[in-house]
C-alpha cells in the first residue's frame, strides 16, 4: 500500500492505493506545534493497517513555518573577509520605490555571528589566498561561546570550486561535531553571491528544526508500520529521502503546496489536457499555478515574504512557479481603518478555526460566509454547528457596519474572497500573456470545487475539472510523483566560442553525481531519466531564459539548434528577438528523475442510482443579484458517467461543495472527476 500525507494549516490529509488500485482518503485536524501527531491521527481515521504502508510520501509546512514564524535555531555565518556585510546591503533594487523610510528586510543573522575568514578564489575558481584555518578554529570558539546551534559557510565563487568550503565543513565537523552545518556549495552551485550566501544561511537555521521533526515522525512511522520507503516532498515537484530532507530541508519549503500543481500536470496528462491552470484553496491560502503544454515551471528566483512593500529573501534552489495569497476558508473577514471590507490574509487555522467549528472562533471567515448563503450543509462538519452563533459573528462584525443583512454580509465576504482570487488567477495566466480561454481550470483543495466555476467564469475559462478527492488532491499528487534531484551549475560560456568537450563533460559530470545520489536511494540504473535545460540569454542581458535542451552528446547542429530555440522562447517570454546577436550559456541544470511504482487510475463502476437517487435535498442558496434560490444537491458517491446536472446545483462529499451557477452543467467523466462547462463561449 502506498500512502500520502500533506499537512496543511488547518487540516492534514491522507490519500492511500492499494495493491489493486482502490484509492481511500482522510482527514484530520493539523495538531501545531507537533505535526506528526496530527501524521498519525490521519493515519489512524483512514482505518488502514499501518503495517501494510509499503511507500510513505510527506508534505510538510513546517519548513515555511519554522521561517515564517522565526522559530529556527540560532544561525552563525563564516563568510570570505570582506563580505560579511552581504546579507545586509542585499540588492538594491527595491519594491517600494518612493518610500523614502524604506528599510531592507533584516537579515536573519545578526552582524556579530557573521564572522570573516581570510581566503580568496578568482571567478575561474583558481585560488588566490589559502584558507586560514587557524581562523577557523577561533570562529568556532566564538560561536560556541554565543551559544550558537548552527552555521553556514559561504566563500565567494566556491560555486566554481568549492574545496575551502569542503574544508572549513570538515574542520567544523571535527571540533564541533553536534552543530549543525551548510556549506553554500551543498544547496546551489548557481552564481550570485547575496543570494547564495542567504540560501545557505536558511538552510542552516531551519536544520535542526527539520531534523527534529523528521526524527519524531520517522520514529512514530517505525512504531506502526514494517520496513517501509519513506520519502518526503520537495519545492520541485519531486521527492527525496528523509535523510536527505534532513541535510537540505530548505529544499522543503514549498513541500506540500506543490504536490497539487503536479497532480493537476498528471491528471491532465491523462485526460489529453495540455494547457492547465491549477487552483487549490485550502484553509489559509489559496495557491495556483499554470502548467502549458504539460510542463510545469520550475525557477529558481524564489523569495519568502515577498510584496510590494518588502523585498522579501531569496532561496535560490529549484521551485515550482507558484502565486499563493492569504485567501482560505479559515480566512478572517474585518473592516480596516478606512472602512472597507478585507478578506485575510489572517487565517482562523485549525485552532480555534471558523465560528462555526465551535471550538472558540469568533471572528467571521469564508467557511462561515459559505454556510449561512447555503452552499454548505450544517451536516457535513465534525462538529456540532451551531448556526445562530456564526449569524451573530457575521452580523455583529460586518453586517452591522454596513447596515445590511447577515446573507449580504455573508455574500460580501464571498465576492471579497473571489475577487482576490482572481487576481491571483490573473498573475499566472493574462499577465503573462496567456489566454484562459485555452486553458482548463483543475480546482481541489476544500474549498477549490466551490469558488472554481465562478471565477473561471469571470477569467474566461471554459472548463473546470474538479478531481476525485479534490479536498485532498495534494496528497494524491504526492502517489503521483517520482524522486527528483535538480542539479544546476554556473558555466558561462559564450555559443559562438563553446568548446564541445568541455561542454560535453560537464553534463556528464552532473550525470554521475545524479546515479550516485540515486544508487544512494536504492533506485537502479534503468529506472533514472534526464531532462536538461540551460539557462541563455544574450550577451549584455542580465537575466536569463531557460532553454529545454537535447540530451547525449552535443555536436555543432546541437548548438545551433538550441540557439534557434533560445531565440523562439525569448520572443514568447518578451515578444522580441535578436536574430545574429551573440547568446551565452549562464547555467547549465540537470534534472534527474528517478522512476518509482505509481498507482493507475481506475476508471469508475457504472453504479445502480439513478439521478434522482444521487439528489439529497433541495435547499435554498444564496446568489448573486438572484437572492435565495431553490437548488438541488447531489451525493457525489452516487453520480455515474451518465448523469447531467444543470445549474444552479451543488455536488456534496463529506470534506468539499461544488457550486455551480445558472447556465453552467456537470457531468462525470470515466474516472470520476466532474466536469463543469462554466458557460463561458
Amino acid at each position: 500500500m502506498r500512502v500520502a500525507t500533506d499537512i496543511g494549516g488547518t487540516f492534514t490529509d491522507l490519500v492511500y492505493v492499494d495493491e489493486d488500485g482502490h484509492i481511500g482518503v482522510a482527514k484530520s485536524h493539523t495538531t501545531p506545534p507537533n505535526f506528526e501527531e496530527g501524521v498519525m491521527d490521519v493515519i489512524q481515521k483512514s482505518n488502514i493497517h499501518s503495517e501494510s504502508i509499503t511507500t510513505f510520501i510527506h508534505g510538510t509546512t513546517v519548513i515555511i513555518n519554522a521561517l515564517t514564524e522565526r522559530k529556527g535555531a540560532k544561525t552563525g555565518l563564516i563568510t570570505t573577509k570582506g563580505f560579511r556585510d552581504v546579507l545586509e546591503i542585499a540588492r538594491g533594487n527595491r519594491p517600494d520605490l518612493f518610500n523614502v523610510r524604506y528599510k531592507k528586510p533584516v537579515p536573519f543573522v545578526e552582524r556579530y555571528l557573521r564572522q570573516e575568514v581570510e581566503e580568496r578564489l578568482n571567478h575561474k575558481g583558481e585560488v588566490i589566498t589559502p584558507l586560514n584555518k587557524d581562523r577557523i578554529k577561533e570562529i568556532i570558539d566564538y560561536f560556541k561561546k554565543e551559544n550558537v546551534e548552527a552555521i553556514a559557510v559561504a566563500y565567494l565563487h566556491s560555486y566554481m570550486n568549492p574545496s575551502h568550503e569542503k574544508e572549513t565543513v570538515d574542520l567544523i565537523k571535527e571540533l564541533w561535531p553536534e552543530v549543525a552545518v551548510t556549506a553554500s556549495h551543498e544547496v546551489t552551485k548557481e552564481w550570485r553571491e547575496y543570494e547564495r550566501t542567504n540560501t545557505a544561511v536558511l538552510n542552516s537555521y531551519v536544520k535542526p528544526t527539520a531534523s527534529s521533526y523528521i526524527d519524531r515522525l520517522d520514529y512514530k512511522l517505525s512504531e506502526k508500520t514494517s520496513d517501509s520507503l519513506n520519502y518526503i516532498m520537495q519545492s520541485n515537484g519531486g521527492t527525496t529521502t528523509f535523510e536527505q530532507a534532513k541535510e537540505t530541508p530548505i529544499h522543503i519549503v514549498e513541500s506540500g503546496p506543490v504536490a497539487g500543481i503536479y497532480g493537476a500536470a498528471v491528471l491532465g496528462e491523462i485526460l489529453g489536457e495540455e494547457n492547465i491552470i491549477a487552483f487549490d484553496i485550502g484553509g489559509t491560502t489559496a495557491k495556483c499555478s499554470l502548467i502549458e503544454k504539460g510542463e510545469v515551471k520550475v525557477s529558481t528566483d524564489y523569495y519568502i515574504e515577498k510584496n510590494e512593500r518588502s523585498a522579501g529573501y531569496p532561496i535560490k534552489i529549484p521551485v515550482v512557479d507558484i502565486v499563493e495569497i492569504g485567501n482560505g476558508g479559515g480566512s478572517i473577514a474585518w473592516i480596516d481603518d478606512a472602512g472597507s471590507l478585507k478578506v485575510g490574509p489572517r487565517s482562523a487555522g485549525a485552532v480555534p478555526g471558523p465560528v462555526a467549528y465551535g471550538q472558540g472562533g469568533t471572528e467571521p471567515t469564508t467557511t462561515d460566509a459559505n454556510l449561512i448563503t447555503g452552499r454548505l450543509s450544517p451536516k457535513n462538519f465534525d462538529y456540532e454547528v451551531d448556526l445562530d452563533m456564526v449569524k451573530q459573528a457575521i452580523d455583529q462584525k460586518i453586517a452591522k457596519h454596513f447596515h445590511m443583512s447577515t446573507e449580504d454580509a455573508a455574500l460580501g465576504i464571498i465576492r471579497i474572497a473571489n475577487s482576490n482570487m482572481l487576481n491571483a488567477l490573473k498573475l499566472i495566466s493574462v499577465r503573462k500573456g496567456h489566454d484562459p480561454g485555452e486553458f482548463t481550470l483543475v480546482a481541489f483543495g476544500g474549498g477549490g470545487s466551490m469558488h472554481a466555476p465562478v471565477l473561471a467564469r469571470e477569467l474566461g475559462v471554459k472548463k473546470v475539472i474538479v478531481p476525485v478527492a479534490s479536498s485532498v488532491f495534494s496528497a494524491w499528487g504526492m502517489l503521483m510523483t517520482d524522486l527528483r534531484h535538480d542539479y544546476i551549475k554556473t558555466f558561462i560560456r559564450r555559443m559562438a566560442e563553446a568548446d564541445l568537450n568541455e561542454l560535453n563533460e560537464e553534463w556528464d559530470k552532473l550525470e554521475q553525481q545524479a546515479l550516485t545520489q540515486f544508487a544512494e536511494e536504492q533506485v537502479e540504473r534503468e529506472n533514472v531519466m534526464f531532462s536538461r535545460f540551460a539557462d541563455m540569454r544574450y550577451l549584455g542581458q542580465e537575466h536569463t531564459v531557460k532553454v529545454p535542451v537535447p540530451n547525449g552528446k552535443w555536436t555543432t547542429e546541437t548548438l545551433e539548434e538550441v540557439i534557434q530555440r533560445f531565440h523562439t522562447l525569448h520572443e514568447k517570454n518578451y515578444t522580441f528577438k535578436l536574430d545574429g546577436s551573440p547568446t551565452e550559456i549562464v547555467n547549465i541544470h540537470l534534472t534527474a528523475f528517478g522512476k518509482v511504482q505509481k498507482p493507475v487510475l481506475k476508471e469508475m463502476e457504472y453504479n445502480k442510482y439513478r439521478l434522482e437517487d444521487a439528489l439529497i435535498e433541495t435547499r435554498k442558496v444564496y446568489f448573486e443579484e438572484k437572492g435565495w434560490t431553490k437548488t438541488k444537491v447531489y451525493n457525489r458517491h452516487k453520480l455515474s458517467p451518465s448523469h447531467f446536472i444543470q445549474g444552479p446545483a451543488i455536488v456534496e462529499e463529506p470534506s468539499a461543495s461544488t457550486v455551480i451557477d445558472e447556465g453552467q452543467t456537470i457531468t462525470v467523466d470515466l474516472y470520476g472527476n466532474l466536469i463543469i462547462d462554466t458557460g463561458v463561449k
